[in-house]
């Protein structure tokens, strides 16, 4: 059987704890699919375009994953890339409760596409995009928290 994941978020930026769950999903499943949001309820530091190519930039050399842009419902987006699994990231109990109601409406919708929630290895649990651009934004080094082409587009963007 083949099958086809995607994982989806703001990635603003994207991060090792997320790059760890798409080389670990890339492990599982014939394809993946990392689905950049351009979620109008956030206001991103990186616009979407640069969203999607620091994401490319930090997952080259995993030949089974695919990074795109989206807008609209992930479900819409599963069902156009033909995704059975919806992958999620938990790092920590406070996570669980959003992301337990974002699995149940998606499966009211698409009962077709199951969800899969991964945790990150434990060196990434405490890292989240918000974090490293706050860090970032106070001249902090987040080296060990991003890849170098992120680490080089956030000193671009926030000076």
């Amino acid at each position: 059987m083949i099958t086809t994941a995607i994982y989806p978020g703001t990635f603003d930026p994207i991060t090792n704890g997320h790059i760890d769950l798409v080389m670990r999903a890339s492990k599982l499943f014939n394809k993946v699919i990392v689905a950049v949001a351009i979620n109008p309820g956030k206001k991103p530091a990186f616009n979407l375009t640069e969203r999607v190519d620091l994401a490319k930039q930090t997952l080259i050399g995993l030949d089974n994953v695919e990074v795109c842009g989206f807008e609209g419902l992930l479900i819409d987006v599963a069902n156009q890339k033909q995704a059975k699994v919806i992958i999620r990231g938990l790092r920590a109990v406070s996570d669980f409760e959003h992301e337990f109601q974002l699995a149940g409406m998606n499966r009211r919708m698409r009962p077709e596409i199951e969800t899969l929630f991964l945790t990150p290895a434990e060196q990434f649990t405490y890292i989240s995009s918000s974090l490293v651009r706050e860090i970032a934004a106070l001249g902090g080094d987040v080296s060990e928290f991003v890849a170098p082409c992120v680490m080089t587009a956030l000193k671009a963007k926030l000076v």
